[in-house]
């Protein structure tokens, strides 16, 4: 019995770890920065000035019961029409995550679509870079390489290990 929660503590341990981790980075992207989700508003400039990465958030303020959000298909965006739609959000202070790499669609289903309430964005992938993936070792085919890591080189990595390790104590 003390075993069984031991585990299940340990596992908590882990996923919040790594919870932790993984959205420790994400940007909450605010559709129109200080303008808002208002007719009239070029948001392919806006887009177009946004690096998006699966895990940030697409955020939406608007006046509610005058504006919303849908999430539609190209088909649907080029055409403000509800084609495809997989997301209807109304409450005026939307948060909407992306978590897939992709292109994304959202309109104003109220009839402002045509007045530019419109937004198509794609979403990439985080390159974790050199800090989680080191360098290849230095080798024959790989000589300028270095074999030493900087202290804190792997902080992803290492709040894992912490929390296997603590869950490994506890299940002992």
């Amino acid at each position: 019995m003390a075993a069984s929660k031991a585990l299940m503590l340990a596992v908590g341990v882990v996923v919040v770890a790594g919870c932790a981790v993984g959205l420790s980075g994400a940007t909450d992207h605010i559709v129109g920065a200080n303008r808002g989700w208002n007719p009239n508003i070029n948001y392919s400039s806006w887009s177009a000035n946004q690096t998006f990465y699966a895990g940030d958030l697409i955020s939406f303020r608007y006046q509610k019961g005058t504006h919303n959000v849908f999430k539609v298909n190209e088909t649907g965006y080029d055409n403000c029409t509800m084609d495809g739609v997989t997301g209807n959000w109304t409450s005026g202070k939307d948060f909407i995550p992306l978590p897939r790499p992709g292109r994304y669609f959202f309109i104003c289903g109220n009839g402002f679509c045509q007045s530019g309430m419109k937004v198509a964005i794609t979403v990439g992938i985080f390159d974790l870079g050199p800090e989680i993936y080191p360098p290849p070792a230095p080798g024959a085919d790989n000589p300028s390489t270095s074999a030493s890591f900087t202290a804190g080189a792997w902080p992803a990595a290492a709040a894992v290990v912490t929390a296997l390790g603590a869950a490994a104590i506890l299940v002992i």
